[in-house]
């Protein structure tokens, strides 16, 4: 099972871990555990809310409970992954940890389609996975653009390089990656935008 992380008052859908919403919140990551291990295991295409309802030992109706739609279920399954792989990675340097992510796809493409569907679906203003999407590339770009600059100071990167258009094309490579690797599995994604940000540093 992929766990999230240990942290003592997680939150999830604004919902805290701690006073008297904790049973229920605890009951929700739970759910968000199995659906991860569905995914994994079954994939993207074929999981069904019944399916994630059955291995947490609810009904669908249950289900329903803690998650209105199976739309806002999935973009919880997405802040879930994200939060682990950020706890399970640490402070390694943004642009490692972006590389060291996309490099784990193949270990689960089902997660892959999930993240690439949410993220399209997310566009829409009025999707639940809206305001969570737009502060996910906003809050990456933003760590992204900060070691950049940092990187610039200790002379790593050229003077002439925009950190801002760098992370922005970093992010964007990743993702255009992970949607062609799901098409065409022997492409080397991370080597891909290793090799891009091989490029951006080279004087």
């Amino acid at each position: 099972m992929l766990r999230g992380p240990s942290r003592a008052a997680y939150s999830i859908g604004g919902v805290p871990t701690r006073g008297p919403y904790a049973k229920g919140s605890a009951k929700r990551l739970e759910i968000l555990d199995h659906a991860l291990e569905v995914i994994e295991r079954d994939g993207y295409n074929s999981i069904s809310a019944r399916a994630i309802a059955r291995e947490s030992g609810l009904s669908q109706a249950g289900l329903l409970h803690y998650f209105k739609t199976k739309e806002e279920l999935f973009v919880e399954v997405v802040r879930r992954r994200d939060d682990a792989l950020l706890d399970e990675l640490g402070d390694r340097d943004p642009v490692e940890t972006l590389i060291e992510s996309v490099r784990r796809i193949s270990e689960s493409p089902g997660l892959a389609r999930l993240f690439a569907a949410v993220s399209v679906d997310s566009t829409d203003a009025q999707h639940p996975g809206h305001a969570y999407v737009a502060y996910r590339y906003a809050r990456l770009r933003s760590r992204l653009v900060e070691s950049l600059r940092e990187r610039q100071e200790r002379g790593e990167l050229p003077a002439d390089r925009d950190p801002d258009s760098v992370a922005v094309s970093l992010l964007a490579l990743a993702d255009g990656l992970q949607v062609q690797w799901l098409l065409d599995p022997t492409i080397d994604v991370a080597g891909r935008l290793q090799d891009f940000w091989e490029l951006m540093r080279r004087v």
